[in-house]
């Protein structure tokens, strides 16, 4: 969820829809969090071609906000999430040790959020002006451009506001890119559910969870584990964190579903992908012919 997200909530300025459940919104913190930069800084690319893709993007909508005159500051890419990073088992044993279940770096995040520009900018305007923002952003009304996810829901943004222009600058078919990645973006939630209820990974659960109970933990699969230590209102203390998050960690690896987790995850993704062949192409190519753009982009500042 971006940092504007609940603002617009309130206000009622969502600029994408769904038929059948929500939409996704974009706000002008677009890149998530971490260490911000000055508005007027020259930004360069550390990392590959995703994150040169993301930075070109961010570089266009900070130009077009400012044409219509507001300021906008480019971000580094939030870190992954927990459940993004494991979606299945914590299976990284070093870094549970250190992290436990990420609550750690949450509170980080949130605390990076509290200080954003974007974020302070937005809030020291009038009710009125930050209406304004949202639609140069986003456009007025989630209409022209539409995809049909694989679950059959259909989903609309606006083709009209800085973030629609930056992406049409960079990807050139702007229709395609929304199809593409909002499809492909759906398959990753599909894949999870098809991985987890496959009897596959259920049968290494099990064995998983009797190593758990060796450890004193009697939670029946890791989602609960997970839960326990994240979800409850007294946040647990860091260190119990850590010694549940470690057990899981010891038992995915010795137990073998780690590896049976990462087998299905491969297994599914294939399968889906070629369930959508005409997304999955349309992805990579539009990414492969945006990467000269974005590399001329980044290298002028924009």
């Amino acid at each position: 969820m971006h940092r504007w997200t609940s603002a617009l909530l309130t206000a009622g300025l969502l600029a994408t829809t769904a038929t059948g459940c929500a939409g996704t919104t974009t706000t002008p913190a677009a890149a998530g969090s971490g260490t911000t930069r000055a508005a007027g800084s020259t930004t360069r690319a550390a990392g590959g071609a995703a994150e040169t893709l993301r930075l070109a993007e961010q570089l266009l909508i900070k130009k077009c906000m400012e044409k219509e005159g507001h300021k906008y500051w480019v971000e580094p890419p939030s870190g992954d999430d927990v459940s993004v990073r494991f979606p299945y088992v914590v299976d990284d044993p070093a870094w549970a040790r250190t992290h436990g279940y990420g609550t750690d770096l949450r509170r980080r995040r949130e605390a990076e959020v509290r200080s954003d520009p974007n974020q302070r900018y937005f809030h020291s305007v009038p009710a009125n002006t930050r209406a304004v923002l949202v639609s140069d952003l986003n456009g007025a009304r989630p209409q022209g451009l539409s995809a049909r996810l694989p679950n059959g829901v259909r989903v609309t943004h606006s083709d009209q506001g800085c973030q629609a222009t930056a992406q049409r600058q960079l990807y050139g078919d702007l229709q395609a890119w929304f199809r593409a990645t909002r499809v492909t973006d759906s398959l990753a939630g599909m894949r999870v559910g098809l991985v987890t209820d496959d009897k596959r990974y259920k049968a290494a659960v099990e064995t998983w969870a009797r190593c758990m109970r060796e450890r004193t933990y009697t939670y029946a699969d890791p989602a609960r584990a997970r839960a326990a230590a994240t979800l409850p209102q007294t946040p647990w203390p860091h260190a119990k964190e850590v010694r549940l998050a470690s057990a899981e960690a010891a038992c995915a690896v010795s137990s073998g579903l780690s590896s049976v987790a990462k087998s299905l995850d491969s297994e599914y993704r294939d399968r889906l992908r070629r369930s959508h062949p005409q997304e999955t192409a349309d992805l990579a190519r539009l990414k492969r012919e945006a990467l000269p753009r974005a590399r001329a982009i980044v290298a002028h500042g924009a």
